[in-house]
């Protein structure tokens, strides 16, 4: 019997990239240059030195270049990937395909591939390993038009897309909410950081089809604990479009 791992990283990089199209006409997302280096090195580097060493990396788009990468890269961790090559799964469709690979886990982080930041990965997962919860969801205090809703305990209960007047809500909160026939004010709106930790088997009962990572946290929130762990790191960069991978590389260049 193989050692339990304590937590794996798992790298979203599958996804198309439409917000940087001059740049992923050619290659994946995972591997447009940050400073000289490709975001996939940058995440993959980031979690070693956070004390990951296990690692699973989704793949579509381009996906051959991701996995040729990996190929002729010595990094010190064991890297597995999850091939999505034939049909995109979407984030939480990703995860339920690549949940075998990390089924010996006690828990794993999830990484969007465009977001680097400094946050204490590391000691987040130790926090989360001995919480008793079964997701945390890191987020910010920041202005975006897409925002998790959380009670006064951070357990999750829904979502909001601000400038299309869109919700959805764990089931208790959306009776309610049709009853007062307009938003609630009992909650508060944090942004997600594209940064998740969860019990490596609070996926396994799903189908493995293409859909949301969001909306399945909002399914399990009727009876799982899924909080918000606010997170104020130095610096967070969402590397979706080219002004912010513009901004970002001014902001390295300064450490």
């Amino acid at each position: 019997m193989s050692p339990r791992i304590e937590t794996t990283a798992m790298i979203l990089a599958a996804g198309l990239g439409t917000r940087l199209k001059a740049l992923t006409q050619d290659k994946p997302k995972a591997l447009v240059p940050l400073n000289g280096k490709p975001l996939l090195q940058h995440c993959i580097e980031n979690l070693i030195a956070n004390g990951f060493y296990h690692i699973v990396i989704n793949v579509h788009h381009f996906g051959e270049q991701i996995i040729d990468f990996i190929d002729q890269h010595r990094f010190n961790a064991v890297i597995q990937i999850s091939d999505e090559r034939n049909l995109l799964m979407d984030t939480g469709g990703g995860i339920i395909q690549a949940s075998p690979i990390f089924k010996d886990s006690k828990s794993v982080l999830v990484h969007n591939v465009d977001i680097i930041s400094n946050v204490n990965l590391g000691e987040m997962s130790q926090q989360f390993l001995t919480s008793g919860d079964d997701a945390w969801l890191l987020t910010q205090d920041r202005e975006t038009n897409r925002k998790l809703l959380f009670d006064d305990d951070n357990q999750l209960v829904g979502w909001m897309n601000k400038s299309e007047k869109q919700f959805k809500w764990v089931d208790e909160f959306k009776a309610a909410y049709r009853q007062a026939q307009g938003p609630l004010h009992n909650y508060k709106e944090m942004a997600f950081s594209g940064l998740h930790l969860f019990r490596s088997d609070l996926f396994a009962n799903f189908e493995c089809k293409p859909q949301s990572v969001i909306d399945l946290y909002l399914y399990l929130a009727k009876t799982k604990h899924i909080i918000s762990k606010p997170i104020q790191p130095d610096y967070w960069f969402d590397l979706g479009k080219p002004e912010q991978l513009e901004a970002a590389e001014n902001y390295i260049k300064t450490l």
